[in-house]
C-alpha cells in the first residue's frame, strides 16, 4: 500500500531523478539536502522509492520508538539512536555500518529544517570512520528534481570536501528557498 502511495506521490507530482545512483558501494551516507519543510520526507520516501533502495535507512532518537509511532518508523527504515548513551551519534552509526555490509544511510547535512550558516559534520565523520563514500542528493523543488551527485571517499582536507559539498548544493532550490543551503556558496 505504502509504495503504491509512494509511486503515485511521485509521479502526480512530476519529480524526476536526476543522475545515477553508485551501485558499486555497498554501504553509503546519503547527504539529502536542502532540507527546509516537512514536505522533504515526503519527497525523500517517494526518491528512494524511485531509486529502489528501499533499504536505505535514517536516524530518529530512541524516544519515539514507541507504539504505534516506533512500528511505523521501523517499517519507513528508521533506525533508534541514543542521544543520551556515552556512545555519541557517530560511533552509534559507524556501529550500524559495521553490523551490515549492505547500509545506507541518509541524513540531513543541515540537522534541521530551519535556515543554518553552516553544515553539520556528523554525516562526513559518519561516513570517514566508517569507510564509506558520501553521496549528495539534492532537493531541487523548482526543477521537480531529486539530483543524485557524485559518490566520494571523506578525505583528509576537511574543509576542501566541505567546499565540494556546498557547491553541489550551490544551484538546490528548496521547497522553502529562504531556508535552502544557496548562501553558503563562497
Amino acid at each position: 500500500m505504502l509504495r503504491l502511495f509512494l509511486q503515485f506521490y511521485w509521479k502526480f507530482f512530476g519529480w524526476k531523478l536526476s543522475g545515477e545512483l553508485p551501485r558499486q558501494y555497498k554501504s553509503v551516507v546519503l547527504a539529502v539536502a536542502p532540507h527546509t519543510h516537512w514536505y522533504d520526507v515526503m519527497v525523500g520516501f517517494a526518491a528512494r522509492h524511485a531509486m529502489k533502495i528501499g533499504h536505505a535507512k535514517f536516524l530518529a532518537k530512541k524516544e519515539l520508538f514507541v507504539w504505534p509511532l516506533g512500528w511505523i518508523l521501523t517499517k519507513m527504515g528508521g533506525t533508534p539512536v541514543d542521544r543520551s548513551a556515552h556512545l555519541g551519534m557517530v560511533d552509534q552509526a559507524v556501529a550500524l555500518f559495521k553490523a551490515d555490509e549492505y547500509f545506507m544511510l541518509g541524513l540531513s547535512p543541515e540537522g534541521t529544517r530551519k535556515r543554518v550558516d553552516k553544515l553539520k559534520t556528523g554525516f562526513y565523520h559518519i561516513a570517514k570512520k566508517a569507510g564509506v563514500p558520501i553521496v549528495p542528493i539534492g532537493f531541487d523543488y523548482e526543477n521537480k528534481r531529486v539530483i543524485i551527485g557524485e559518490a566520494f571517499f571523506p578525505g583528509d582536507d576537511e574543509a576542501a570536501d566541505f567546499k565540494k559539498i556546498i557547491a553541489f548544493y550551490a544551484d538546490v532550490k528548496g521547497r522553502n528557498p529562504e531556508k535552502d543551503l544557496r548562501h553558503l556558496k563562497a
